[in-house]
């Protein structure tokens, strides 16, 4: 009777306990239910980010970045072959215009000049012949004509053998310095070496470039503050003189800013400058980020957010200035344009607002 007893016991404590388990799993599994319907019905609305639409005034003051560039640099190379004799200016000596750098010995053009110029004064001799023994009848028209052509060819190679010896003097071409020196006395160059650098840095060009938006506000003649950033505290003023018709490869507008003021020659070439145009104030308009367009600003269609809904809005886009965009029509203050999550967006799509 014990043995039956204990069996019954063993029997009822089992029963009770899987009575506890499964009541404990059933509440555990009522409680998951009601978590997963919460669930479900957070993630039946897309989590979005807006933004408020305002009306400001738009910053159109651009910074732009570049080289000092010289207004003029040229390269001299020699025109004939031939021994340098003298070179007659050093690494950064001033120069001017038709002032001559160097010379060349060149024998044969010399011996060119004084053949061309003795056969000259021989043509200028008989035609003087010629001309008076016609005025008599000694000659004919077709010898008088004959002696003139003769006069005229050897007129013709004397100029030519003066230019030939001429291009044996090497002068400057433009006012500047010398910033490079190829030769010395005694080189012997061949035509075509290269013999001086010559740069002219009394006035420098700044080449900067500008996107589209920036490029509509600017014009030739406009002047301009420029920077040097080995001279912090100095200004300098330069004007337009270039804009591109033609956008580069980067959609940019290369833009040309010549800088007059450079006393002591303090600004050199290569130095970097950065070019601040100043626009005037402009008037106040709706501008939105540009993360706010669906797909790209060619688009014209941004969602706003309106009583927990996404609403589809067709705009018409107008200056983009970076990362905004000017909204020209279909926008009004206090609008919440969606600017981030519109890939899972359409039309009428339940939202709720990240902050």
């Amino acid at each position: 009777m014990k043995k039956i007893t204990r069996i019954l016991l063993a029997v009822v404590l089992i029963g009770g306990s899987l009575f506890l388990i499964a009541s404990v799993l059933k509440k555990n599994k009522q409680k998951s239910e009601e978590k997963t319907a919460v669930v479900a019905q957070t993630n039946a609305t897309v989590a979005i980010r807006v933004s408020p639409v305002v009306k400001s005034a738009p910053e159109l003051d651009v910074i732009a970045n570049g080289n000092f560039a010289p207004s003029q640099e040229l390269s001299f190379s020699a025109e004939k072959a031939g021994r340098v004799v003298n070179v007659l200016v050093k690494e950064g000596s001033h120069v001017s215009k038709g002032q001559v750098l160097a010379t060349i010995r060149v024998d044969q053009l010399n011996v060119d000049l004084s053949s061309a110029e003795a056969a000259y004064q021989t043509a200028v001799t008989d035609f003087d012949r010629y001309s008076n023994a016609f005025k008599t009848g000694g000659v004919t028209q077709q010898q008088l004509d004959q002696a003139k052509l003769q006069l005229s060819n050897a007129r013709a190679k004397l100029d030519a053998s003066r230019i030939n010896l001429g291009d044996a003097s090497i002068r400057a071409s433009i006012n500047g310095i010398v910033n490079a020196k190829y030769i010395e006395p005694g080189s012997v160059v061949a035509a075509g070496t290269k013999l001086f650098d010559i740069v002219n840095v009394s006035t420098l060009k700044l080449m900067v470039t500008v996107n589209e938006a920036q490029v509509a506000n600017l014009k030739t003649g406009r002047e301009v503050n420029v920077k040097a950033s080995v001279f912090p505290g100095t200004a300098f003023k330069g004007n337009i003189t270039f804009i591109a018709p033609k956008a580069d490869a980067s959609l940019n507008f290369p833009v040309e800013i010549t800088i007059a003021n450079n006393p002591g020659q303090q600004l050199k070439a290569g130095m970097y400058g950065t070019a601040v145009f100043d626009f005037p104030d402009q008037a106040a308009t709706i501008i939105v980020p540009r993360t706010a367009f669906v797909g790209s600003v060619s688009s014209g269609e941004i969602f706003i957010a309106e009583n927990g809904t996404a609403k589809l809005k067709k705009v018409t886009a107008g200056r983009v200035f970076g990362n905004q965009v000017e909204v020209l029509d279909g926008l009004q203050e206090g609008d919440q344009v969606i600017t981030s999550g519109q890939i899972n967006l359409a039309d009428g799509t339940k939202v709720s607002v990240i902050k």
